[in-house]
């Protein structure tokens, strides 16, 4: 089960009937299954208290992905700020749908196992979140 849920700011404007399908075809190309998946889209305020508060770090972000997977089931829980998915979009010239949708998935590549933060891991994530954002707007068979 996939849910999305708010803290202090309104519900992004995403189907979620939609991208909950999406995310599940996304997993199954890297073998998972979606167990329990919760987002909460937040504000900086609050991205920055769970920056601090759990990982230790003082800094906004555009997500943080806790991680409970079990073999191959994902689940986490993944916190979105869109006020900097909204900066994002801005600074890097992209739609802003677009935008939350890359930080969407951005969470579930982690869940499947790819990181970003070694050498060479940015651009082997960025291509993952390229070809998962193809199948969002593929056209359905």
């Amino acid at each position: 089960m996939i849910t999305y849920s708010t803290d202090g700011v309104r519900m992004p404007k995403i189907k979620k009937r939609e991208t909950t399908a999406w995310i599940r075809d996304v997993a199954a190309t890297y073998g998972k299954k979606v167990g329990e998946i919760g987002y909460m889209f937040v504000n900086d305020d609050r991205i920055l208290e769970v920056n601090r508060e759990y990982l230790g770090h003082d800094y906004f972000t555009d997500i943080i992905t806790f991680d409970y997977c079990e073999g191959d089931v994902l689940n986490g829980d993944l916190v979105i700020s869109l006020d900097t998915v909204r900066s994002n979009a801005e600074l890097f010239h992209k739609d802003y749908d677009e935008e939350l949708h890359r930080v969407i998935i951005h969470g579930v590549l982690h869940l499947c196992g790819i990181n970003d933060k070694g050498p060479g891991e940015r651009e082997l994530m960025e291509a993952a979140e390229n070809k998962a954002l193809a199948l969002l707007r593929a056209p359905k068979q």
